[in-house]
């Protein structure tokens, strides 16, 4: 009978250390995330933290790198150094370069030729 409890209770604290670390592998996009979702997976980040770290990427734009959360106020190096490998920034800035608008390019001297010398028909 004691073997089988033993069985029963290693095998329930076996279930209980995988679903741990189903947790702990949780990898969260700083650009994407809502604060509950940060405050949930980010290591030492509460809810006012997290709520911070929304705060600032709404004011400041997508976060470049995940080293870039740095700048937010109550965010120190060791949250970012522990939480490195649970954190990322998704395609957030290739996104930002597509929207950005084409610059106008100039007139080539062949078409500022063509042009002036019509208006000398005239």
């Amino acid at each position: 009978m004691k073997a089988v409890f033993f069985s029963v209770k290693a095998l329930l604290l076996s279930m209980l250390l995988l679903a741990g670390s189903a947790f702990a592998n949780e990898v969260v996009n700083i650009n994407t995330a809502d604060a509950e979702a940060l405050s949930r997976v980010l290591v030492n980040v509460g809810p006012a933290k997290a709520q911070a770290i929304v705060e600032y990427r709404q004011q400041n734009g997508p976060f470049k790198s995940v080293e870039e959360l740095v700048n937010v106020r109550g965010i120190g190096l060791a949250t970012v150094e522990r939480n490195i490998d649970r954190m990322n920034v998704g395609s957030a800035a290739p996104a930002q370069r597509a929207a950005s608008p084409q610059p106008q390019r100039a007139a080539r001297p062949a078409e500022r030729r063509v042009a002036s010398s019509e208006a000398g028909k005239q």
